[in-house]
């Protein structure tokens, strides 16, 4: 499982007072505890006013790089400032994220076409979210059209079949489940990615609906997440899962994490 830790992002109050005061040792604590805890991306979205997001966008990515060489994933919902973000790496990560609206994929997709920069997807469209796995599976092959174009290898992209919230879905995950196998059927090299806990807002004892999803996600062909790698109950679950179908030779990821601490020890 590709880890995108969640937990530097200005919509979290802590984050967010935090860059209001810049507390650098506390944004760097948060990096160094996600890669610690297995992060291959460590998520920076500021969260801020307009006027000030990419001045605090490089004031993060410049603090999380002082502590970790983990690859950072670019997150904002102004394309250009994903785009301008860039320039602030020292090395390739992950753009989060273009979808179908307007022009994001054309204003990103050439500009990280030649680089080994991955990208993750929405599928949604100037329409919306599509509320059937077919429509969802028109606005990703068009993305797949628009990827071919620019040469973009399908490895390097992270679908998000958009994960939503399950007291209001009228069939559980089952369509989200069709989406991502359909997805997984037409590129097995592809990344399916989306924020764990999306699946339990409004819902009782959350950890337990996001576990359970875990496992149905992960069985579906799921293979990269944005949550928080220090959340031990769901790491243990995720390594966990890939041992039990298969993907774990000999169980030595989950035996190494298991020593490694990475996941709770109860009994």
């Amino acid at each position: 499982m590709i880890i995108i830790g969640e937990k530097i992002n200005g919509a979290i109050p802590s984050v967010a007072k935090a860059i209001a005061v810049k507390d650098a040792d506390f944004i760097r604590n948060l990096a160094k505890i996600q890669s610690d805890a297995g992060a291959a991306f460590i998520d920076v979205c500021a969260s801020v006013e307009d006027s000030l997001e990419l001045e605090t966008m490089k004031w993060l990515i410049d603090l999380v790089q002082e502590v970790t060489d983990t690859p950072i994933a670019i997150d904002s919902p102004h394309i250009q400032t994903c785009v301008e973000a860039i320039k602030f790496c020292k090395k390739p990560g992950l753009i989060n994220s273009v979808s179908g609206e307007g022009n994001k994929i054309e204003v990103v997709f050439p500009i990280i076409a030649d680089t080994k920069w991955e990208c993750v997807a929405l599928l949604c469209d100037d329409t919306g979210i599509p509320k059937t796995a077919q429509e969802r599976l028109k606005v990703f092959a068009e993305i797949m059209i628009k990827a071919k174009t620019y040469n973009i290898a399908p490895s390097r992209l992270h679908i998000d079949p958009l994960v939503e919230m399950l007291c209001t879905s009228e069939d559980g995950i089952n369509m989200v489940v069709d989406v991502i196998k359909e997805i997984k059927a037409q590129y097995p090299e592809i990344h399916v990615t989306g924020g764990f806990s999306n699946i339990s807002f409004n819902l009782p004892v959350r950890k337990m609906v996001n576990q359970a999803f875990t496992v149905l996600a992960i069985n579906a062909g799921m293979d990269s997440a944005i949550l928080a790698p220090t959340n031990q109950d769901l790491m243990g679950m995720i390594f966990a899962t890939e041992a039990l179908l298969g993907k774990d030779e000999c169980c030595m990821e989950y035996i190494g994490a298991y020593r490694a601490k990475l996941f709770g020890q109860k009994k």
